[in-house]
């Protein structure tokens, strides 16, 4: 083998091994480097509660996906009305109160779920009395007949949001139909000074 042939294969030795070398110092990295997380392009989903209605909305964006008759807080208990998020999931609870604790089962006030919101004691839930739904008759939860109740756990998540509203407004009325009462009372409010402010009585 002369000295060029010898020359030829050290050269085309040096480009393999570089080759290699730079290609896997390209892998190294392609498996080091973190992944970017994605956006969730799935709507999000939030549950709307109408204590005059008595209804539970569970939505995915703007679209309504499923309503629940539900009992709401008694006059004696009232709910908390507000903006909340899901902060627990739990199968099969178990009911404590001061002096009482009950296990799992047709006897369990909770039903066989709980969606816990993110104020103390407040949640979502079965219930052992199915024919309070549609009434004020909780301690200030939202109960749901017990089939109703696995249906919206399968479909929620924690972190979810949960609107809690008290009155008649523009989004209840899209929601559940009838008249907004707010927006009545302000409409009349405004028809009555209009009325005063002409003279009228």
């Amino acid at each position: 083998m002369n000295q060029s042939s010898v020359a030829s294969l050290r050269n085309q030795a040096a480009m393999l091994i570089a080759a290699f070398a730079f290609g896997g110092i390209s892998a190294v990295a392609q498996q080091t480097a973190p992944r970017v997380a994605t956006p969730s392009t799935s709507p999000a989903r939030r549950i709307v509660v109408s204590i005059p209605d008595r209804k539970l909305a569970l939505l995915e964006g703007d679209r309504v996906v499923k309503i629940y008759n539900v009992a709401v807080g008694a006059r004696v208990s009232p709910r908390p009305n507000g903006e909340y998020r899901i902060a627990e999931r739990l199968e099969n609870p178990t009911y404590y109160k001061p002096g009482v604790v009950i296990a799992p089962g047709k006897d369990n006030p909770l039903g066989p779920r709980w969606i816990g919101l993110d104020v103390k004691g407040f949640g979502i839930h079965g219930t052992n009395r199915p024919e309070s739904i549609g009434e004020n008759a909780s301690h200030g939860c939202i109960r749901l007949r017990n089939h109703d109740i696995e249906d919206l756990f399968a479909r929620i998540q924690v972190g979810d949001r949960v609107s809690l509203v008290g009155e008649r407004t523009e989004e209840v009325a899209r929601l559940f139909g009838g008249k907004p009462e707010m927006v009545v009372a302000n409409k009349e409010m405004s028809e009555a000074k209009g009325g005063e402010e002409r003279g009228e009585r």
